[in-house]
């Protein structure tokens, strides 16, 4: 209408390949551009988020998302994003356009994103740099609807989580209302046996968005639950379970009804990431990535979000 937008300081400077340099010192992460279901990949001293993205003119009541980001960071304080290495029209089967979220792991030298394109499936890209560019490894879903047993609504088969267990073994954990679980063959494009779900009650019910890590042997999978989302997590001593649903550890998340976890120890710290919509311009269908430590009690047992320190920067 003409109105001049509130400035945002963004300490973002765009470089002549079009990758961008940030400096972050608080939430959320980046002030730039609109992020969500960020999922974190250490390897080496390089932290990678690799986050769903928000565009600019999306409407208060619908996700429009066409593509992914990647950023990078070794000090948790100076990031750069790299140019997009993936977008939606990379998968030609998926009719719907919209590139929700995904998850990145590497296996046998190469790198594989899993991602959401709603009610067509979950496919999975494939690339020999990190950064990418990512092309569709089988051509078709790696999953779809028909894999969700006990669900009947559209969007049933989304959010996929990676988690390769100390043995080498690599599982994929997905769903909508129902969480599942499968074993992927060491090429990481197809499922290995039998899909099983997983039962958390109903005190704690699964929404979607999972996501295993693993710390002293023990299991954990943080997801969302409920609607407007927040965070729960359960704790097991197999991967397969039986799964213990222990509570909540996070709350709504701002003026977002998502949230998405995303865990990984980082320099001796266990950071937590999700998103909210607390840009000036944010909502729950226009978010960003925000950073939190993550603390366990002396039992294993995760202490909830707001009461861990702050995120040491160096």
């Amino acid at each position: 209408d003409g109105t001049i937008k509130p400035v945002t300081p963004t300490n973002a400077v765009t470089n002549k390949d079009g990758s961008i340099d940030l400096i972050t010192d608080g939430n959320p992460l980046f002030r730039h551009v609109h992020t969500a279901d960020a999922a974190a990949y250490v390897e080496g001293d390089t932290l990678w988020l690799f986050a769903g993205h928000d565009e600019d003119d999306a409407p208060n009541n619908e996700y429009k998302m066409k593509d992914w980001l990647t950023f990078s960071t070794t000090d948790l304080k100076h990031w750069h994003q790299h140019p997009v290495g993936l977008d939606i029209s990379a998968f030609k089967w998926a009719d719907c356009k919209q590139a929700f979220a995904g998850h990145v792991a590497k296996r046998n030298g190469k790198y594989y994103w899993y991602v959401s394109t709603n009610w067509c499936g979950i496919g999975v890209a494939v690339s020999d740099n990190i950064t990418g560019p990512y092309k569709d490894a089988i051509g078709k879903p790696l999953l779809t609807n028909k894999d969700c047993r006990g669900s009947k609504h559209s969007w049933a088969c989304i959010d996929p989580a990676i988690f390769i267990d100390d043995d080498n073994t690599p599982y994929i954990i997905w769903g909508n209302r129902q969480c599942y679980i499968a074993r992927l063959k060491d090429n990481m494009t197809e499922i290995d046996g039998e899909i099983h779900q997983i039962d958390l009650g109903n005190d704690f019910p699964f929404t979607e968005a999972p996501w295993v890590h693993k710390r002293d042997g023990k299991y954990y999978l943080t997801y969302a639950v409920s609607w407007p989302e927040r965070m729960g997590y359960a704790m097991s001593d197999n991967i397969m379970g039986p799964w213990r649903p222990m509570g909540l550890i996070d709350g709504v998340s701002g003026n977002s009804n998502t949230t998405h976890p995303s865990i990984v120890k980082f320099k001796d710290q266990w950071l937590y990431f999700t998103h909210d919509g607390t840009l000036h311009d944010g909502h729950s269908y226009k978010r960003s990535v925000v950073m939190k430590k993550l603390e366990y009690n002396a039992d294993g047992t995760i202490k909830p979000i707001d009461s861990t320190p702050s995120i040491v920067r160096k």
